[in-house]
């Protein structure tokens, strides 16, 4: 984009056309305590060298979570990504790659983009999978929406132990849709299921599940599942984590509708929260409904294999009122390094990396319960590789405390509750360590 310099003149000319006097009229909702009083205060100027010198020793300042012991969580996670993931998609084919715009040009995204939609099918048993979408959080919000042009009933429930980031998404995207938000409330750690049953009418077209939950517990899908399909147009969400599928039930066993989850987990670094994507996975006949763009396989003119965005009911494409989405993008260069590393992990792989993880976080839990004033939060809750505990000091505090350790301690969930993150890349003398460290810091 260019920059467009204005005069005085010029702007006084804008100014009138819109009906105002001065610049600070179009700011008028901006807080006067945030507005710049004055010139922007800049450093002198410097030579790349003095430049260089300085950012390094602004990044030095950073605990990241490849110099400390870090047990963060809350939906993006620390595993393992074989470095050949990096190599590969660092390539400058791959690195280079945006939305294929002329699609059938780019044959090669298309190839990639069509294996990883096959990935996903097979971890997830559904019959069909998109080429992703921005986040988790997108991808459910855009689940309901969908279930909405499937039924035509505008009811949607949300567990109370599902991601509050998720919830505020799902706020945006529904808000100006028609769509009524309910709540089911949580019991134990998990959705209470009376609750549930009681609230579920034909006026319900989708029910949320997101398991393991925010709190990192295991939800009873067969359960949710026979009380959500109880109406008969009701549709189950299923929000999954993709590591805890090489070892729980597949959605499609528990008849799951839809399957989204965060992506991130397969061989995408933390990258302080961003980027990631979401997959969106679905039963065939709600093919046409899906958002986002989906690349199906088939065969050119001299009989070869060939790739094509099929379905594209994008407001790109078609019509802004007939699209499924606006959603015009996937998160290539993502689900390109998802896609590497499900293809060199195996099936063998993912289940050792969620089997590590979930004895991790069990001989953790475990550990952490034997110090005075500490305990589970969900004691009869199963639990997956992530966990809340009740801290005999707030949270808050003994993140604080540990720092200085090099420790990430978690995330708190409350004042006093503390939720803790394990993958496979813990080895026993990482947990150990952060075990002696809470020990110290709840008994100074």
């Amino acid at each position: 984009m260019p920059y467009i310099s204005n005069t005085d003149r010029d702007r006084q000319k804008m100014f009138a056309r819109i009906g105002i006097s001065k610049f600070e009229d179009l700011i008028q909702a901006i807080p006067e305590k945030f507005r710049l009083d004055g010139e922007l205060k800049l450093d002198k100027a410097m030579s790349e060298l003095e430049i260089t010198h300085k950012i390094k020793s602004q990044t030095c300042k950073n605990l990241c979570t490849q110099s400390t012991n870090s047990f963060l969580g809350a939906g993006v996670y620390d595993h393992f990504i074989p470095a050949a993931v990096d190599s590969i998609v660092s390539r400058p084919e791959f690195f280079t790659a945006y939305t294929p715009y002329q699609a059938e040009v780019s044959q090669g995204t298309l190839q990639y983009i069509y294996e990883y939609q096959t990935m996903i099918c097979e971890l997830t048993g559904m019959e069909i999978a998109n080429a992703s979408m921005y986040d988790a959080a997108s991808a459910v919000a855009e689940a309901i929406l969908m279930a909405v042009r499937k039924n035509k009933l505008t009811k949607a429930i949300l567990p109370a132990t599902l991601h509050p980031e998720f919830v505020k998404v799902i706020k945006s995207y529904t808000e100006g849709a028609g769509i009524e938000l309910l709540t089911v409330p949580a019991r134990d750690g998990v959705i209470d299921s009376t609750a549930l049953k009681a609230i579920m009418d034909e006026s319900i077209g989708s029910v949320v599940m997101q398991s393991p939950n925010y709190f990192g517990n295991i939800e009873d899908a067969d359960l949710i599942s026979e009380i959500a399909h109880s109406q008969a147009k009701s549709l189950l969400i299923a929000c999954v984590d993709p590591i805890s599928l090489a070892i729980l039930k597949a959605p499609a066993e528990y008849n799951a509708d839809i399957v989204v989850g965060e992506g991130q987990a397969l061989g995408n670094s933390m990258y302080m929260g961003g980027p990631l994507f979401g997959f969106f996975a679905t039963k065939l006949d709600m093919a046409r409904q899906m958002p986002g763009r989906i690349v199906g396989g088939t065969l050119d003119k001299e009989g070869k294999r060939a790739y094509a965005l099929t379905l594209q009911a994008r407001e790109q494409h078609i019509r802004r009122e007939k699209a499924t989405s606006n959603i015009c993008s996937n998160q290539s260069l993502c689900t390109l390094a998802a896609t590497v590393y499900m293809s060199l992990m195996g099936r063998e792989g993912l289940k050792e990396a969620a089997l590590q993880s979930t004895q991790n976080a069990h001989y953790l839990a475990n550990e952490l319960c034997q110090i005075k004033g500490i305990s589970m939060a969900y004691p009869d809750a199963p639990f997956f590789k992530e966990f809340v505990i009740n801290t005999p000091l707030p949270a808050a505090m003994i993140i604080e405390k540990m720092l200085p350790q090099a420790i990430y301690a978690g995330v708190a969930v409350a004042e006093n509750q503390l939720m803790i993150a394990v993958t496979e890349k813990k080895g026993r003398s990482e947990i150990d360590d952060f075990v002696k460290a809470m020990q110290e810091v709840c008994h100074v």
